[in-house]
């Protein structure tokens, strides 16, 4: 049996695409006269634009420039992609602060954010198919693992606290104790604590007793 290859996509896509499905839905059901839901509800749209647009830049900064070195070419659908969805992260923002009171301008906002979520998740899919094939046949697993180990050092504490709060609680219970058990090999302790904290609320009573089961806590 062929052993499974490294796949830097997988996880932070299924982080994204939890984030991005959750927004949809609140947004969806948003009350535009309800000033405290509005104000919830538009901090979490910013923050997947936000988390989406990093994203884009860790994508560009680190993965294409790996794969375009060695198999040119391979890039050039994703990146015009990019540039579209860099675009609609531009106008979906222009179009929060024309939210309250407005209920038009609500169903402006849901049927772009449902257009930009669905691109999203066809783009996700290429990426970990035919990105992955590039990755794959362009670089070792351990040179995969140094990319996205790059990425990790150039991200901000919160950004890191939020790609983990959307991450773990939508992985597998084999993908998140994998996950932490790397992690808590690696990181400080108050670190390790501190995204047990994170996700202990967010994961049903099951899922936490499997995870508490794999790493022994």
């Amino acid at each position: 049996m062929n052993t499974p290859r490294y796949d830097a996509y997988a996880f932070i896509h299924k982080g994204l695409r939890a984030f991005m499905a959750h927004t949809l839905v609140r947004t969806g059901r948003l009350d535009v006269h309800d000033p405290a839901e509005l104000a919830e509800v538009s901090e979490e749209l910013r923050a997947l634009l936000t988390i989406c647009r990093h994203h884009l830049h860790n994508e560009n900064t680190f993965v294409h420039p790996a794969i375009a070195a060695r198999a040119p070419g391979a890039c050039e659908r994703v990146e015009h992609e990019h540039l579209e969805h860099e675009a609609a992260i531009d106008e979906l923002e222009g179009m929060i602060d024309t939210l309250p009171g407005d209920a038009g301008a609500l169903r402006r906002l849901y049927l772009r954010l449902s257009a930009f979520v669905a691109e999203n998740f066809e783009h996700m899919q290429h990426e970990e198919t035919h990105m992955n094939a590039a990755l794959w046949d362009t670089h070792s697993d351990e040179e995969i693992i140094a990319i996205e180990q790059r990425i990790v050092a150039s991200h901000q504490p919160q950004e890191m606290m939020l790609a983990m709060r959307w991450m773990l609680p939508h992985l597998s219970p084999d993908e998140r104790s994998a996950m932490l058990g790397g992690m808590r090999a690696t990181a400080p302790a108050e670190a390790f604590a501190g995204i047990l904290g994170v996700i202990r609320p967010l994961l049903g009573g099951r899922d936490w007793r499997k995870l508490a089961q794999a790493l022994s806590l």
